[in-house]
């Protein structure tokens, strides 16, 4: 008797044990949501180790307006690759980074040139990874709540005085990045994102080396 009420109590304590397991993974697996304060979403976005987006990019100048559509790709710490999709006379151009090796392609002509050491490649203030670099590394980083968006502003080191600051602004319900704001020393609009389509991955070590043994492979 005291055999059969042991075995009971034993799967009473499994059933809320594994019940609990199961509670905690779930509330560990809701990464993005209204029960995200903004910090967790702020490091959220500080962390991302790949993504894949499309955007419109607007950059101004003096003279004239140029308009872009552009895919890019980014997997953590040092691989990315940016496509233009418009405007059409461009379309197909590829620029694929690797570690401190520059890549460019274009599809169309099936032209291929490899830059080693490519001196300004961190400085591609069109890449979300960019961005996130340029936090980090600045002490004039900091965000602010409004409208149910995240704004995450910082001052960049760029000598550029067309870069001199950055806005990313992130739907607070999603995580998501919206919009970029790169602003001149007058703090005047001189880039400008719309992040119309992206998707935020969480990569192990694991699959980043097998990225890295598969483009490996194609090279040879």
């Amino acid at each position: 008797m005291k055999k059969k009420y042991y075995l009971i109590l034993l799967f009473i304590i499994f059933i809320i044990s594994v019940g609990f397991i199961f509670y905690k993974n779930s509330i560990k697996n809701l990464k993005i949501g209204n029960n995200k304060n903004s910090q967790e979403i702020v490091d959220y976005i500080l962390n991302i180790s790949s993504y894949e987006a499309k955007i419109e990019v607007e950059v101004k100048s003096n003279k004239n307006t140029n308009k872009y559509i552009l895919k890019q790709q980014y997997i953590s710490p040092d691989v990315a690759t940016q496509e233009v999709l418009e405007p059409s006379n461009i379309s197909g151009i590829k620029i694929i980074k690797k570690g401190n090796d520059l890549k460019l392609e274009n599809t169309s002509l099936n032209l291929s040139n490899i830059f080693e050491n490519y001196e300004y490649l961190a400085d591609n203030a069109l890449d979300l990874s960019c961005f996130i670099e340029d936090y980090k590394e600045s002490q004039n980083s900091n965000y602010e709540e409004k409208d149910n968006k995240i704004i995450m502003n910082v001052q960049t080191k760029n000598e550029n005085k067309y870069r001199q600051s950055k806005k990313l602004y992130i739907d607070k319900s999603t995580g998501n990045p919206l919009k970029m704001e790169i602003t001149d020393i007058n703090q005047n609009i001189t880039v400008y994102i719309l992040y119309n389509e992206v998707k935020i991955n969480s990569l192990d070590k694991q699959n980043i080396l097998a990225f890295r043994l598969y483009n490996t492979k194609q090279e040879i």
